[in-house]
């Protein structure tokens, strides 16, 4: 235990420094974005009522106001988003490449530890999971600080309403994707995305297996394990099947992504522990 608490806080830290740059942008882009975006609806609001001669009751009874949802669907607040993302996909691949290519071949070392190789299996995808729920928390905390800067900008009478997290959350449906406003919801989209980790490393250790041959089983076992996952909608969609509740379904995805889950981990102890070889 000792060990792979080790391995994982060694993971964490080769990235932090990339890391803490994207909270950087994240923070700065969103309320920068907030902002400017803030600024821009009530100086257009102002032109508005100058060039077309309204008063204020006048130009909200035609336009309306305005809300949170004006800044939450821009590049300013989506873009970092976006951003952290596709780090964190392209650092999946990477957790596990770097450690193989360089002039020190740093992945026979890890493999050597006096542990089991397991360790290293779990210790990235952990690590990987941490850095994802670390970005999760740090988006909530953003939030309520964005929105409430948003109120501040926004002249009371051209506030069309006071948005809180969940109204946030639950108005943007890419918001609405990466921070489920409902538990639900939560365990579907982060369920999905845990087993989205365990599929690719179990893929991407089938390459360094089998090399070329492993390309092919990997992508293979990953397109079988999204098939698999899918394959309750088709049967859902056919007309002659039983109508179900959405428990049901529910209940379905839940024990398919565990399954799933449990054969990538078990598949990929194998190949770490008997065809990975130093």
């Amino acid at each position: 235990m000792k060990s792979y608490v080790k391995l994982v806080n060694f993971e964490v830290n080769r990235f932090i420094k990339i890391y803490v740059s994207l909270l950087i942008i994240t923070l700065l882009s969103q309320f920068i974005g907030v902002i400017v975006i803030s600024t821009g609806l009530m100086k257009r609001a102002h032109e508005v009522m100058f060039e077309q001669n309204l008063s204020e009751k006048a130009y909200l009874h035609q336009f309306g106001g305005f809300d949170f949802t004006h800044i939450s669907s821009t590049p300013w607040f989506i873009g970092p988003i976006a951003l952290c993302i596709a780090a964190l996909i392209f650092y999946s691949f990477l957790i596990w490449y770097r450690d193989w290519f360089g002039k020190n071949t740093f992945a026979y070392r890890l493999l050597m530890l006096p542990t089991a190789r397991i360790s290293l299996y779990f210790s990235k995808a952990t690590a990987i999971l941490v850095l994802i729920f670390g970005l999760l928390a740090f988006q909530m905390i953003l939030l309520p600080l964005e929105n409430a800067l948003f109120e501040s900008l926004i002249q009371e009478n051209f506030l069309q309403t006071s948005m809180d997290v969940s109204s946030i959350l639950q108005s943007n449906g890419i918001l609405g994707i990466i921070i489920p406003p409902y538990f639900s919801d939560f365990l579907i989209s982060y369920g999905i995305g845990i087993m989205f980790v365990f599929v690719l490393f179990t893929s991407i250790l089938f390459e360094r297996s089998f090399r070329l041959k492993g390309i092919v089983l990997g992508i293979l076992y990953f397109i079988a394990a999204v098939l698999l996952y899918l394959s309750p909608l088709f049967i859902i969609g056919n007309e002659t099947m039983p109508v179900l509740y959405p428990e049901e379904i529910f209940a379905i995805f839940l024990v398919l992504g565990i399954f799933i889950i449990g054969v990538s981990i078990i598949i990929g102890n194998w190949l770490i522990s008997k065809r990975v070889l130093v």
